[in-house]
């Protein structure tokens, strides 16, 4: 049965129409509402709130599933469930948008999108639910299937998490991926400086905060800077605190070659060449669509003049480059991105445990691929976006375990993060500053 023309003409069927992609086809969220908002005409309050529901759906996800099955005895058309999931979300979580609106707007859609049974369907449903309420995810008796369903995160993910860190540290850490994500800026030192942004963005009404993680970074609080002059004439970039912090452990010199082995999209590229004035960055990936994309950054940030990019695997560098090239290396590793969920939500639902094994074994011929290339006491520095020990701990243990002539140093921040712990690797989870969960660690090759 063919349904209806679907338009995006309101925030719930510009959030439906995403939803529906993501769920049923892995489309990305934030790619998803751009490709929407670019062809309807919604105003900013309307954008707003299509992009909470298609994130907050996202986020709690089995949550919202948990409520719902009591609800429905029947195969459902994946888009009713959506509609359905859309719906008890609002419900619940917006307070400031009443039932009534809500079960208005849901029984439009329904209308639009299907046929008289599924709008009669969708109508009974929403309102026992309305009379009836939800169940309570805490009465659950068993501890991982509990913190699984109040957390909205699969329950084989909540059992890692909890061996590595504990119950106590494991609940922060769920509790913070539910949050809203900030938005961070880079000030780009190679054009401009932290002052000069704080004045500008003043003048245009930007809210921000100073990083408590990196120099350099503010914390957007209100507005948005995208469409500030800074931005578009490259004074600032976009990028998480978190993500900054690889290079900030670097301690690049003005002279230094550095290799970037895992460079797209260019922002931690970037970040090295606006600390460079005789020296210069390779930076590397595998598909030429996003060397182009590294390129395109570049431009826009002033520093096309110190980044060489090369569209190559970083497993193959021994096609480009002598050994004992490069001052600096970084190998940003492709990984889980469990660090990410606050940012991208539908991941948790797409990430199995035996992921890591393959990715574990790909960063680490990355690195065994590099490790010839950086020069007797220089440092590899080994990053990911993941808290997952496999990838990080796990990775680097193996490398040194097959390079005795590398050693692991004490990865070290500009503002000290978390230095009294004991570990040398630095792990940033996503509950210690509102930022995404990252890994870095610093190999010297003696």
């Amino acid at each position: 049965m063919k349904t209806k023309q679907r338009r995006l003409n309101t925030a719930r069927s510009v959030a439906l129409t995403a939803l529906d992609r993501v769920r049923q086809n892995g489309a990305y969220s934030n790619l998803q509402l751009n490709q929407l908002f670019s062809k309807s005409q919604l105003k900013d309050n309307d954008r707003r709130l299509a992009t909470n529901i298609v994130y907050g759906v996202l986020q709690h996800q089995l949550t919202l599933e948990y409520w719902l099955r009591p609800f429905v005895h029947r195969h459902l058309d994946p888009w009713v469930a959506t509609l359905l999931l859309m719906s008890i979300y609002q419900y619940h979580y917006l307070d400031r948008v009443p039932n009534w609106a809500v079960t208005n707007e849901s029984i439009e859609l329904a209308k639009q999108w299907g046929n008289p049974g599924i709008r009669k369907f969708v109508t009974g449903v929403l309102h026992a639910i309305l009379r009836q309420g939800l169940a309570d995810p805490a009465k659950i008796k068993q501890p991982v299937k509990r913190l699984s369903i109040q957390a909205s995160v699969p329950q084989w993910l909540v059992t890692k998490l909890i061996n590595q860190y504990g119950t106590q540290q494991t609940r922060q850490i769920l509790e913070s991926i539910n949050q809203p994500a900030h938005v961070a800026i880079r000030v780009n030192t190679a054009v401009t400086d932290l002052i000069t942004v704080e004045r500008r963005l003043d003048r245009q009404g930007i809210g921000y905060r100073k990083s408590k993680v990196v120099p350099d970074a503010l914390v957007i609080t209100k507005g948005e800077v995208v469409d500030t002059t800074l931005f578009k004439e490259g004074a600032v970039t976009i990028q998480d605190e978190s993500a900054m912090l690889a290079v900030d452990s670097m301690g690049i010199q003005p002279n230094d070659r550095v290799l970037d082995a895992c460079a797209a999209p260019g922002g931690k590229t970037t970040q090295i060449a606006a600390q460079l004035t005789t020296g210069y960055v390779d930076a590397l990936d595998i598909h030429q669509h996003k060397t182009r994309l590294i390129e395109k950054n570049a431009r826009r940030l002033h520093v096309a003049d110190r980044i060489k990019t090369y569209t190559l695997d970083a497993r193959k560098v021994n096609e480009k480059f002598a050994d004992a090239t490069f001052d600096k290396i970084l190998v940003d590793a492709p990984c889980s991105g469990i660090g990410l969920l606050r940012r991208k939500p539908e991941i948790r639902y797409t990430k199995q445990p035996q992921d890591s094994v393959h990715l574990h074994q790909i960063q680490l011929a990355i690195l065994m691929a590099v490790a010839p290339k950086v020069k007797k006491g220089g440092i590899i520095t080994y990053s990911t976006c993941t808290i997952l020990n496999q990838e990080n701990d796990g990775t680097v243990q193996a490398f040194l375990a097959a390079h005795p002539e590398f050693e692991l140093v004490r990865t070290r921040t500009t503002r000290h993060l978390k230095n009294d712990r004991a570990s040398a690797t630095l792990t940033i989870l996503p509950s210690d500053f509102a930022s995404d969960g990252f890994f870095i660690s610093s190999l010297r090759r003696k």
